[in-house]
């Protein structure tokens, strides 16, 4: 176990590469305590009087709820910094008078008042560029003196592969070494989607000792940087990664699947000098049939099936799956809250 005083004060924003697996395993088994504890309804307040402050550039269900309604139990209360009722914060050079401000100066400015900060960016609100939801983060944690926790970004989504990490534990059992999980690429009548929840997922299963498939048809490939430490994780922790360009193929005896939509590294900057969108949706419509249905499932071992959600019913899956007895998607969700009230109270205590 880690000691969890060396956690005040930390960011939250790759752990998916700069915390530990014995880091990871704090965090897992602090939400699970926390959830079993809430089930009972035993709620401590243990930051009272904290304030997060939020600020979402992409639409948000589960994450902006999941805070607010964690803060709200752990005592403390969490802010909505809506974009368009503030001055936006800007990199220099972007500066717009009147418009903007610079995220120098609002990280300094919030961490005066609050106790951390959450961001969520990508796609459109950054021009598609691939890294520079990242990059604004980090940004503000360079200037913030207060926790930076990133709700999502063009690179990485954290939050989600704690709650995944925790469901699969719960459904799968403690030790997840052996495990066969499968991230495959499912088709979506819309192209505007990140590569965070995929990359996040085989980051986090290999770290954990799992045999991850990342199943995708060709052109759907991941970050290499993404998949090199994958890979370096499976050769670390006894598991193992590979890629399939098969659907079919990467189903066949798996422990838990998890078919989301993402999108193509080559149609966006700094791949192209601009979006290329229409390409994209091409190269989509090229596989509607990468769908997880009945025949899929039959192929596993009994797997569960996974999804951040919102999932494109009749595209990324069926009804009958994901609404099916093997769909744990809805604790995956309920997970959120749990697993985001155990980050907050190792960063923020």
């Amino acid at each position: 176990m880690v000691e969890t005083k060396a956690w005040r004060g930390r960011d939250w924003i790759a752990p998916e590469i700069e915390y530990t697996r014995e880091e990871w395993e704090t965090v897992l088994d602090c939400a699970a305590q926390i959830k079993r504890n809430y089930a009972v309804g035993e709620v401590p307040k243990l930051l009272e009087n904290k304030t997060l402050f939020m600020m979402f550039y992409n639409r948000s269900l589960r994450t902006r709820n999941s805070f607010e309604v964690g803060m709200t139990q752990l005592g403390g209360h969490a802010i909505n910094l809506a974009p368009k009722e503030i001055y936006t914060p800007a990199l220099e050079g972007e500066e717009i008078p009147y418009t903007t401000e610079r995220v120098s100066d609002v990280a300094r400015v919030l961490s005066g008042m609050g106790d951390a900060i959450g961001i969520r960016i990508y796609g459109k609100p950054t021009g598609w560029i691939y890294g520079k939801g990242e990059d604004y983060i980090r940004e503000f944690a360079k200037w913030s003196s207060i926790p930076l926790i990133n709700m999502e970004d063009d690179v990485f989504h954290p939050c989600q592969l704690a709650a995944d990490l925790l469901t699969l534990k719960e459904f799968l059992g403690g030790n997840l070494k052996g495990k066969k999980f499968v991230m495959s690429w499912a088709y979506s009548g819309s192209a505007e989607k990140p590569l965070a929840i995929p990359q996040s997922a085989v980051l986090g299963t290999t770290l954990f000792g799992m045999d991850v498939v990342l199943a995708h048809p060709k052109g759907f490939e991941l970050d290499k940087k993404i998949t090199d430490k994958a890979k370096e994780y499976a050769d670390l922790h006894g598991g193992s990664f590979e890629v399939s360009y098969d659907m079919k193929e990467a189903f066949d005896e798996a422990d838990a699947v998890y078919p989301k939509s993402w999108g193509a590294l080559s149609c966006v900057p700094p791949k192209t000098t601009k979006p290329r969108l229409d390409r994209m949706t091409e190269l989509f419509n090229k596989n509607k049939n990468w769908i997880c249905d009945q025949e899929l499932m039959d192929r596993t071992n009994r797997a569960i099936y996974m999804h951040c959600l919102p999932a494109d019913r009749g595209m990324e899956v069926t009804d009958e799956i994901i609404d099916g007895k093997r769909s744990v998607v809805w604790q995956e969700a309920w997970n959120r809250l749990h697993v985001q009230k155990g980050i907050l109270s190792l960063l923020l205590r």
